[in-house]
């Protein structure tokens, strides 16, 4: 026992009887051979979706955001709510990756990949809409701080909107180098697979001559750590600072101090799910069984099962805290959510994020493929309504009653949103199809203690380990393998 990695117990992490070769072949396949039919419905369908969106974006800018549902009471509407359920997805990649590389945990590294480019193409599609809110998008340079550009207009660094730009833009640099630093072995691996000139010269510039020395690889886990430890405040702290464009006001509703931490959780929710989604149709489309188990998919379950819990309990303090305070406006506008005009989807937000992930308890169902694609959906849908009650149903009914109004979508509003799902879609077809979708060095490392082949060698040769000679032979059979 003394000379196993890891207890017997576990469950292997690379399913199937495979060699380093096999892993190799196996990563590389997807962008070696052409696309399948599949691939190709789906990424027309994206496609379409993005250009009636851009078609719509264009539309918009040129006409001004009128033509969204805004109106003088609700000054955000859907645009914010599309914002924030863009960066909450956005959070897992960095989550995956960052903290669970600083834990050790090496159930990640079949997940982290996705996870990080997920994070990548949702931040983008995030900062599209404060950019279009803006009205005028060519003006967005006057969000930075040049000095004396603009005569007497000086950036209001008291405004946590504009800390909303520099963390979201620091989370996307940041991310964007993790997940790249995280690509050299495997683009270098195509580099030295690859046939054709072009497709090798491409792949050498991408790989930045990375040659697979010891000193490679020894900055490889220097520099992979130092980014981790730089990523794992970030996915504190950017989501804190998103909830404080609601926090910081004095609207009920908004006015909460619970706002930081329920945010975060709430996106490290949401953010989960996505993956959940997108894992799972890839690890059909890409013939990924074998490395993207069933125990990864029911350990992403359990992530999503406790970040639901607690997004549940955040929502019973702030009625509770509603209550306590005994702020009429306070109480009015949680009353408001649950049995006003909008009380559908509250109740839709409530059952998707609180209810749904508690059927993660039963084994049974955590295990099921088709149970756990259809939570993840729920779970999305669940967060998009969370924030559209936040931002909605507190707007439409404030202080005066001659001021309510309510709140309802046009076309373009409906659209742009479309559109950007679309546009997040495209971007990750084509990413599935050009980089390599799981690290393959990494799932390389985890092989001789969590590959199933090795697992069956090491117990068959359990019997083998007693006299120095016999376990010595059982070496040696494990090294020629």
């Amino acid at each position: 026992m003394g000379s196993h990695y890891e207890a017997p117990i576990r469950r292997p992490l690379v399913a199937g009887e495979k060699s380093y070769h096999d892993v190799t072949v196996d990563i590389a396949r997807p962008i070696e051979t052409r696309a399948n039919k599949q691939w190709w419905i789906v990424f027309s369908i994206s496609l379409a979706m993005f250009l009636w969106g851009l078609g719509w974006i264009i539309y918009t800018v040129s006409t001004g955001i009128g033509v969204w549902g805004l109106n003088k009471t609700v000054g955000w509407a859907w645009d914010i709510t599309n914002f924030v359920w863009w960066v909450g997805i956005g959070h897992a990649g960095t989550l995956i990756s960052a903290v669970l590389l600083i834990f050790r945990q090496k159930w990640r590294m079949a997940i982290n990949r996705s996870a990080e480019a997920m994070t990548i193409f949702s931040v983008i599609q995030a900062g599209l809409f404060p950019i279009i809110h803006m009205g005028r998008p060519w003006l967005a340079y006057w969000m930075l701080p040049i000095p004396n550009g603009f005569g007497s207009l000086w950036v209001n660094f008291n405004s946590p909107l504009l800390w909303d730009v520099f963390a979201i833009s620091t989370y996307l640099s940041v991310s964007l180098v993790f997940w790249w630093t995280g690509l050299l072995p495997d683009f270098a691996m195509i580099r030295d697979r690859a046939v054709k000139p072009f497709q090798k010269r491409i792949y050498s510039i991408l790989s930045f001559g990375w040659s697979g020395r010891a000193k490679d690889w020894q900055r490889f886990e220097e520099v992979s750590l130092v980014l981790a430890g730089l990523a794992t405040p970030l996915v504190l702290s950017v989501h804190t600072i998103v909830s404080f464009d609601f926090a910081t006001s004095v609207i009920p509703g908004w006015h909460t101090t619970i706002f930081p931490p329920y945010f975060v959780a709430g996106a490290i929710f949401s953010g989960f799910a996505m993956v959940q989604t997108l894992l799972i149709i890839m690890r059909k489309v890409c013939n990924m069984e074998h490395y993207i188990t069933l125990q990864h998919i029911e350990l992403m379950n359990i992530v999503i099962m406790i970040t639901g819990s607690i997004v549940g309990v955040a929502y019973i303090t702030e009625l509770f805290i509603a209550w306590y305070s005994g702020v009429e406006y306070e109480q009015y506008a949680f009353l408001n959510r649950a049995t006003g005009p909008y009380a559908w989807a509250y109740w839709a937000m409530m059952s998707c994020n609180v209810f749904s992930p508690q059927f993660m308890w039963f084994k049974k169902l955590r295990t099921s493929i088709m149970f756990s694609f259809f939570i993840s959906i729920v779970v999305n849908i669940g967060m998009w309504f969370e924030r559209f009650v936040i931002i909605v149903t507190s707007l439409h009914r404030d202080y005066l009653p001659s001021s309510w109004t309510m709140f309802s979508p046009t076309v373009a509003d409906i659209s742009i949103f479309i559109g950007t799902i679309g546009f997040f879609f495209v971007l990750f077809l084509l990413y599935a199809r050009t980089f390599p979708v799981i690290a393959q060095a990494e799932v390389k490392t985890i092989l001789k203690s969590s590959g199933e082949k090795y697992k069956k060698l090491r117990d068959s040769g359990e019997s083998l380990v007693g006299t120095g000679a016999d376990s010595r032979t059982s070496k040696i059979n494990l090294i020629k393998v």
